[in-house]
């Protein structure tokens, strides 16, 4: 038995001897490698590209929008032709999917820095890329809206333009013609500019950026039609532009502050507002050259005396020759029936100049708008703006008349009869906002938009063309109201 008990304790003990031995042989653990390396340099998301001195960070979000009252439009809203009919597409929807790339990289000139974003959407008008509107069809378009490069203070490529500073997306879910205002933010602008830093947040940029043209109109006059009455063209009858084709960029430049309570920016543009030919062609001869021209100001005050994240923002802008720096959705018509004949209708036309027949010159329109927003922070998952906007479009003497020639033939010598041509629009709203996360947001935006339409009358009445459902009659010419209204939910990653 101490035999047997003698030869176990042996067989084990050099079981254990072999396995020490073993395991004496293999190889050590190598440490963790880091094959994504965290970039400091430029905040929060950023990593090295393996290999290179490069940091990327790649975002993005994701959105949806609801809207009514909309005419099947989140962009332009309300502000086109077919109201108040069964044909009128009140209810919306869009999607919208973007992924942003952000790679930096410091050079012997500074950090050089280049971005993208591109992605889905499902936006379109009834005369865009999907004919039923925003999302009827269900159809994706790519869509794109920043690439640009940055070094030493020169920006190159598409992103917002220069002269903005009002944030109307800061605000308001609404854009375009609802909220008219210089913001090129969605769409972006083509720039070339160069930003000088001066030290304390205050900087200056001077650069060229492609034209905001709204169009240059050389309406014809035609006869009185019988009876004295008028017909006025819907949206479909705005006269083509006879701009001429862009032979220089906008000169834009500004000079702006930003410091802990805020920001302010004066800034200025020029444009060209130059004409084509008297009667189409080469041997009709031409008006000469005009330039138009805006300036504006733009302020923003941090009010955390009131709550945390307050603020305070706002834009004034007055243009002559250059309305896109008013209304950046750069459209030449608001136009909106209400009811069918023996109702209403208003119009208001927007354009960057205005020219007759020989030998006229481009009268420049002169156009002038204020926006202005108040956001308030309740707790860090509500917040609630109010926001409103200004917008004044005047004629000279000679254009208006010109413009009647089209809009009103022959009204100016009709005994009693009336075209004035200037308009305006006018808007006031509010967007409450519920804070899911610090990426993730919910909320509803109401707005009620005001068009102060053109003056256009005769003894005898106005008879306006017929457009969709709505069929040719006579209608007063006057103001028109909206109500809109939108949902959204969005989600950032990153961006």
């Amino acid at each position: 038995m101490k035999m047997v008990k003698s030869l176990l304790l042996g067989t084990a003990a050099g079981l254990v001897a072999m396995s020490g031995a073993q395991a004496a042989d293999l190889p050590v653990k190598a440490k963790p490698v880091q094959y994504v390396k965290i970039c400091s340099l430029y905040g929060a998301g950023f990593y090295y590209i393996p290999g290179t001195d490069m940091c990327l960070k790649v975002g993005g979000y994701v959105r949806q929008q609801i809207g009514w009252g909309l005419n099947g439009s989140l962009t332009n809203g309300a502000n086109v032709a077919n109201i108040d009919t069964r044909q009128t597409q009140n209810f919306v929807m869009r999607s919208r999917g973007y992924i942003t790339a952000d790679a930096r990289n410091q050079t012997e000139y500074g950090t050089v820095r280049s971005y993208i974003a591109v992605g889905l959407s499902s936006s379109g008008t009834a005369a865009g890329s999907i004919a039923a509107g925003d999302g009827a069809t269900g159809a994706n378009g790519f869509s794109a809206n920043r690439a640009f490069i940055q070094f030493a203070g020169f920006t190159f490529g598409v992103t917002q333009s220069f002269y903005d500073f009002y944030s109307g997306p800061a605000t308001s879910f609404f854009g375009g013609l609802v909220n008219p205002s210089s913001d090129t933010g969605d769409g972006g602008k083509a720039v070339t500019s160069y930003t000088a830093q001066f030290g304390n947040g205050l900087s200056a940029t001077i650069g060229i950026e492609a034209q905001r043209n709204t169009g240059v109109f050389a309406p014809v006059g035609a006869a009185t039609t019988a009876g004295g009455t008028v017909a006025l063209p819907t949206t479909v009858g705005l006269p083509a532009s006879a701009q001429r084709a862009q032979q220089y960029p906008d000169v834009v430049a500004n000079l702006r502050i930003d410091q802990a309570w805020g920001g302010a920016q004066v800034m200025g543009a020029l444009h060209d507002a130059s004409g084509t030919y008297y009667g189409g062609t080469t041997a009709t001869g031409q008006p000469g050259d005009a330039m138009g021209w805006a300036v504006g100001a733009g302020i923003k005050l941090n009010a955390p005396m009131i709550g945390a994240g307050d603020y305070f923002q706002a834009q004034v802008n007055y243009t002559k020759g250059a309305y896109g720096y008013t209304n950046a959705a750069g459209i030449g018509l608001y136009s909106k029936y209400n009811g069918g004949v023996g109702g209403s209708y208003g119009l208001g036309v927007a354009s960057d100049g205005v020219y007759g027949a020989t030998p006229s010159s481009v009268e420049l329109t002169t156009a002038w708008g204020v926006n202005a927003a108040y956001e308030h922070f309740w707790n860090k998952s509500w917040q609630t703006s109010v926001y409103g906007a200004y917008l004044k479009t005047s004629y000279s003497t000679n254009a208006n008349a010109n413009l009647c020639g089209l809009y009103a033939p022959g009204v100016l010598a009709t005994v009693g009869g009336v075209c004035n041509m200037n308009n305006g629009v006018w808007n006031v709203g509010s967007r409450t906002q519920w804070n899911i996360d610090s990426q993730t947001a919910m909320g509803v935006d109401i707005v009620y938009q005001r068009l102060m339409s053109a003056q256009v009358s005769t003894p005898a009445g106005i008879i306006v063309a017929a457009s969709g459902a709505q069929p040719a009659g006579l209608r007063t010419v006057g103001d028109q109201g909206s109500w809109m209204g939108q949902f959204r939910i969005h989600r950032n990653f990153y961006p």
